[in-house]
């Protein structure tokens, strides 16, 4: 069976995800993503009624004009998460496609959100629920099947999609950590990577993140995350002015420790935000977290203000702000709250606590930095980098290959300088450059069988 793959997008920066995997005559889409910072540096810009010639123009969706040039039909589009990057192009390209799109149950209730919200294409596309461990025929061969093996990530319902094909698996590997005690969810599935790894004719390619390949060790648990917010807010428990955390909208494991740690330090949790009422309202909705008591959630700016006058009327030291804005986007709540655009008055000497990393990117960067200074001026203490990484480091990359131990290696998910920590990586077990591990670019094919 022929086997081609064409790498669309994420493959020469952090952001606009997409590939897609020919099977014979069969395609299995992986990912539509959205590169926000290409979005951030115009201004007022709405990417819901561009078209999606513009965005592609702009480099921020995947220019998917190569897909007529591999010999097959579509059968799916599969988005690993949630995170934009992964899927807010769906609504852009995938109505050019009669396939359904096919993730993990929050993700699809996400993905819809997306479709919702979409004011120049009318996306028809079936959304199709498909659990970790579950399985799904592709095409009518009867010689192709998808799996979705569950990992963890900095969103919940995260998955690995596998392609099991007669020439082998092809595992997309995008994104995770090998997190075995998270907050929320099951651990990843090992077992099953080292399953695939030994059965049949093995892992012919493996597609993998290449995000934090050059981070020596491994990526800490989500718990660790957990046990330094705790230290970070009960270091604070006698401070009766203002605390502020910001944490990803999406990251509703972290979202969720910090509202339980605002309650032990006596202080009501408060989600302020679009994103943040979204991401945490629909977690809520779907039973994958249960916030418990009166988590108050406020998404529009009319009742975002109403909230922050109420605070500042019963008093600061009684509440906990967690809001959007850690990367410094303009629009966001804390960057808004840095400017003096809201009722909440930062005092000197107020927290806030940045639950997030800088995504290491210049637009975000600047932007972040900006936000800093704005905060300080007002005389805010900033405590920085409360968080551990949803991406695998040295130690994970080395795991999974000796667990799958696949015949062919792409690097993705990063710049060409980005990649090369893992090509060296690759090269210490044993992999080589041109041979088995493919440098490619966005609108290239790789034929692995022909």
């Amino acid at each position: 069976m022929e086997i081609e793959i064409a790498t669309l997008g994420g493959y020469e920066e952090v952001g606009r995800q997409m590939t897609a995997v020919r099977a014979g005559e069969d395609i299995v889409i992986f990912d539509m993503g959205l590169n926000l910072s290409k979005v951030l540096i115009h201004d007022n810009v709405e990417t819901e009624s561009m078209h999606s010639l513009d965005l592609i123009d702009m480099g921020a969706i995947p220019d998917d004009r190569v897909m007529s040039e591999l010999e097959g039909d579509v059968k799916a589009i599969v988005p690993t998460h949630g995170h934009l990057d992964h899927i807010a192009g769906i609504p852009k390209l995938a109505h050019r496609y009669d396939a359904p799109i096919v993730s993990a149950p929050y993700t699809i209730e996400l993905v819809r959100q997306q479709i919702e919200d979409e004011g120049k294409f009318q996306v028809d596309n079936d959304l199709v629920k498909m659990k970790p461990g579950a399985t799904m025929a592709i095409g009518d061969s009867e010689q192709v099947e998808m799996e979705f093996v569950n990992v963890t990530h900095s969103i919940i319902d995260a998955i690995n999609p596998v392609l099991h094909t007669p020439e082998g698996a092809i595992v997309y590997g995008l994104d995770k950590r090998l997190d075995h005690d998270p907050v929320i969810g099951d651990p990843i599935d090992m077992e099953r990577f080292r399953e695939i790894g030994r059965q049949d004719e093995g892992v012919l390619a493996y597609i993998e993140d290449c995000t934090n390949a050059g981070s020596k060790g491994r990526t800490p648990s989500e718990s660790y995350a957990k046990k330094h917010v705790e230290d970070t807010l009960k270091s604070m428990e006698d401070y009766t002015g203002g605390i502020i955390a910001t944490t990803f909208s999406s990251h509703i494991a972290r979202v969720k420790t910090l509202v339980e740690y605002a309650r032990e330090i006596g202080r009501q949790p408060v989600l302020l935000g679009r994103s943040m009422e979204k991401y945490s309202g629909t977690a809520e909705r779907l039973d994958f977290v249960d916030f418990q008591g009166d988590v108050g959630m406020y998404g529009h700016r009319k009742s975002v203000d109403r909230a922050f006058k109420r605070i500042m009327k019963e008093g600061k030291g009684n509440f906990l702000p967690i809001v959007t804005g850690h990367q410094g986007e303009p629009r966001a709540m804390l960057t808004r709250m840095g400017r003096g655009e809201t009722p909440y008055e930062i005092d000197d000497g107020d927290k806030v606590v940045f639950s997030a990393s800088v995504i290491p990117e210049p637009t975000n960067e600047g932007q972040r930095y900006q936000s800093e200074q704005l905060l300080r001026m007002q005389g805010a203490r900033l405590y920085d980098d409360i968080h551990v990484s949803g991406h695998l480091r040295e130690e994970g990359h080395y795991e999974m290959l000796q667990a799958l131990q696949p015949q062919h290696l792409i690097p993705g998910h990063q710049t060409l300088k980005g990649r090369s920590p893992y090509v060296d990586l690759a090269k210490s077990q044993g992999y080589k450059l041109g041979r088995d591990v493919h440098v490619t670019q966005n609108g290239s094919t790789i034929q692995l069988v022909e």
